[in-house]
């Protein structure tokens, strides 16, 4: 039986960010067990991660962070010497829709995470690390100008932003507390293959692949900074291994855009993809009526993980979105499962016998 030299548990490795991360640790690092717990909600997709099911050093759990039994068994079979927390409600619209659930899931499940690794290291921390995962919308908007940097005061907007900020508190609490060796991190908004099509990019692409309505909300004249998942994976990778315990890390591309100019932006290089008339996609553009509580600009200064850990982002904006849309074109079947709820399946067919 193949020993390993670290076990490490990373939560929501089915989801968007979490399955980059999950592959890139799985063939970065072979040496490594890696466990990937998720519940399988509506964005976590097995089939995001066929590529590697059959590796040796990985291993999926279909498990519920707010399950502390489940959780308790898992630390007692495989003596985690890491965690990556990633599993996440993060869907804004969602969360005002039903904001429970996201206090459920992303304050009492982290809790519930956190408690179970204090409980399982029980002061020994030599060699082990907590790794939490957030988002940049917990420092609330910015204005025309500034920058959210690590010692931005938290400001959430939304039932969303404000589960995460929560979150995140429990997380240095359980270090100032406990001694918990925990690093965290806040990154911008993410971009890139296998996001579920909810969230503006991926809906974009696929609306414009179908000829259907383009919403956008209000004037879309809010600003987001974006940054390519799998440079995101990446710093994730150096974080957890190079970042200093009880230190935050902000994550961003230096890549701010208007809504509506990357709607734009996604619509020139669409029709070019696809063959249509200069402008063809931008006349299914709709504004909408804007969302309650909308931020209006998002903007990370990554100057700390840059300087202190080396980490910057490789691929220019224009570069990373050609290569998003080429992804989705080249993998219709992927996009036509998402929407259609037949990648739920994939669970039963590929694992109810294991």
């Amino acid at each position: 039986m193949k020993t390993f030299s670290k076990s490490i548990l990373v939560t929501g490795g089915a989801g968007f960010i979490g399955s980059h991360v999950v592959r890139l640790f799985v063939n970065k690092y072979p040496g490594y067990r890696i466990v990937n717990l998720d519940a399988l909600t509506y964005a976590g997709n097995l089939e995001n991660l066929k590529d590697i099911e059959q590796a040796d050093n990985y291993l999926f759990v279909r498990a519920d962070i707010t399950d502390e039994s489940a959780l308790n068994n898992l630390f007692a079979e495989f003596n985690f010497d890491g965690v990556i927390h990633l599993a996440a409600e993060s869907h804004v619209d969602r969360s005002i829709l039903d904001p429970l659930q996201f206090v459920r899931t992303n304050v009492l499940g982290t809790a519930n995470l956190l408690n179970v690794a204090k409980k399982h290291w029980a002061g020994n921390y030599e060699g082990k690390r907590f790794y939490h995962v957030s988002t940049d919308e917990v420092y609330g908007s910015l204005g025309e100008e500034g920058f959210f940097t690590e010692e931005t005061a938290y400001d959430p907007r939304s039932p969303y932003s404000a589960s995460k900020a929560s979150s995140d508190h429990f997380v240095m609490a359980y270090f100032h507390t406990y001694h918990l060796p925990v690093v965290m991190s806040n990154c911008s908004n993410n971009y890139g293959s296998h996001h579920f099509p909810e969230k503006l990019i991926p809906l974009m692409i696929n609306n414009i692949r179908n000829s259907r309505p383009l919403p956008v909300y209000g004037k879309g004249e809010n600003v987001r900074d974006w940054l390519y998942v799998e440079d995101h994976a990446r710093a994730i990778d150096v974080i957890y291994h190079k970042g200093v315990t009880g230190e935050k890390y902000n994550v961003g591309g230096f890549n701010e855009w208007k809504n509506i100019d990357l709607v734009h932006l996604l619509c020139s290089i669409m029709d070019k993809k696809l063959g249509r008339e200069p402008g063809a996609s931008a006349k299914l553009i709709t504004y909408v009526t804007d969302r309650p509580g909308h931020d209006l600009r998002y903007a990370i200064d990554a100057t700390k993980i840059n300087r202190e850990l080396g980490w910057q982002p490789s691929l220019q904006f224009e570069e990373g979105l050609e290569k998003t849309v080429d992804w989705y074109l080249s993998n219709t079947e992927w996009i036509d499962h998402v929407t259609s709820g037949d990648y739920k399946n994939y669970y039963e067919e590929q694992y109810h016998s294991r």
